[in-house]
């Protein structure tokens, strides 16, 4: 096991100081300027990628651009490797040891839990693409297990622990599949949720087109004084069900997603009868850890300060902030459904206290060892000081592909061929305009997915 570790400590040295966004960044900038082939082949050869700490997003980075590029059924065998990667996940024992002597990107990367529903959403996208919507379908079942998942790891209510957008996608299939009650009761939950935590937590709101489903699912699923309340409770008095020949469910990919980076604080250590005291006076932190006998937990007493690295997530703010889809004479506003910057970020903030806790047992062990060593021998006591100096580092992974925020409409179509006009704006009157064809029979809904990659550039980057 020591020579695993330290041949994994080695490694680490040798990309001490970039973070995963710039360890990868030449397949980060053919993904982002549209480059998708080229993109696809630096991914299969690059050895940050290819390692098995990266699996999992090997795994989702393939799956997402072999479903931009329009290779659907190629796309889900990737995903369901992610699904599976997730569902089968252990702890190494050996990279967690070797995470505590030099840094947590040893591990094996879990993927976030916003990741793993991504990964669905994906892959039921991709089988309602092909037509397939009892497979979407199954990815329904599996979301509802995940989001059950979720409630039951963070029962607090301040906690993210339900996705609104998961619900309202369930809700769209099961409409595009014919099964209005589950539709009604996806899309009652979807509203929920929105009103209750995206709202307190992201500050998004119900879409209305969310509210319109809720409505026509209830109607439809002859649930009329559900009807009635709802028109009610959205003051739209004047709601009626309307038929239409087809429907086109147009989704916009919108931006980038948070790259992680790292940031680094201070801190002071003191000994308070049995307890080690780490606190930053500043920033009002601090962490109470037990001292225990032996000499190396013990010759922290004589440490005075830390420097601690944390993961943090850099916005890439969006370029375009509105679109909308003209159909005939008719304008349709895409809506905001999901913030993954906003989700993302909050994800992250509320495990921080485990992070700072692992962070500091981390640099608590090595300056421990570094001290324990330096009795015996100064040298080489300076130069494990050196490479706990280099190693020291947050774990700055992530699925860095994602969109920055999802946006959607519903729109009713003829039967037969329809020609619609999709146009992005920016906040300095820029304009992206791309016409989009469809062909559609009599009770059937189209699905559409289009990625806009152009993001305000973060200052870190």
């Amino acid at each position: 096991m020591l020579k695993s570790i330290t041949a994994i400590s080695f490694l680490m040295l040798l990309s001490a100081c970039a973070s995963f966004y710039e360890g990868t960044y030449e397949y980060n900038r053919q993904f982002e300027t549209g480059n998708f082939d080229d993109a696809l082949k630096t991914l299969r050869t690059n050895t940050i990628y290819n390692r098995k700490h990266a699996q999992f997003l090997s795994y989702v980075n393939n799956g997402l651009l072999l479903s931009v590029m329009g290779q659907y059924q190629e796309s889900n065998d990737y995903f369901e490797k992610a699904f599976l990667f997730g569902e089968d996940y252990r702890i190494n024992i050996v990279r967690e040891a070797a995470s505590y002597l030099t840094n947590p990107t040893v591990t094996i990367y879990r993927g976030e839990d916003h990741e793993h529903l991504m990964v669905l959403y994906y892959k039921a996208m991709n089988f309602l693409k092909m037509n397939q919507y009892e497979s979407a379908l199954v990815e329904c079942r599996r979301l509802n297990i995940r989001l059950q998942q979720l409630a039951d790891q963070y029962p607090n209510e301040n906690k993210f622990r339900r996705d609104a957008f998961i619900h309202n996608l369930m809700g769209i299939i099961y409409q595009a599949s014919g099964d209005w009650n589950n539709a009604f009761i996806a899309y009652r939950n979807a509203l929920e949720i929105y009103q209750d935590d995206y709202t307190r937590f992201f500050n998004v709101h119900p879409p209305d087109q969310l509210k319109a489903d809720l409505l026509v699912s209830a109607w439809r699923s002859g649930f009329r004084d559900e009807f009635e309340l709802y028109k009610t409770q959205f003051e739209w008095d004047d709601f009626q069900v309307s038929d239409s020949y087809g429907e086109l469910v147009f989704f916009w990919h919108n931006g980038l997603c948070p790259v992680k980076d790292e940031w680094s604080i201070n801190f002071f250590v003191r000994r308070d009868g049995d307890m080690f005291i780490f606190y930053n006076e500043q920033l009002g932190l601090s962490f109470a850890f037990p001292v225990t006998d032996n000499d190396e937990r013990s010759a922290l007493s004589s440490l005075e300060v830390f420097r601690v690295a944390f993961p943090r997530y850099v916005e890439r703010p969006l370029f375009f902030q509105q679109a909308e889809i003209v159909a005939g004479d008719n304008r349709y506003a895409l809506q905001l459904s999901e913030d993954i910057n906003r989700v993302a970020f909050k994800s992250l903030e509320q495990r921080m206290m485990l992070e700072f806790s692992k962070a500091l047992i981390r640099v608590a062990m090595k300056k421990a060892t570094e001290y324990s060593v330096r009795k015996e021998d100064e040298s080489l006591g300076a130069m494990i000081g050196m490479i706990n100096a280099m190693t020291e580092k947050a774990d700055t992974r992530n699925w860095q592909t994602l969109p920055h925020s999802i946006f959607y409409s519903r729109i009713p179509l003829q039967e037969g061929d329809n020609s619609t006009r999709f146009i992005m704006n920016s906040p300095n009157g820029k304009q992206d305009e791309h016409t989009f064809n469809y062909r559609v029979r009599q009770g059937q809904t189209v699905f559409h997915t289009f990625t806009s990659l152009e993001a305000r550039s973060p200052s870190r980057y």
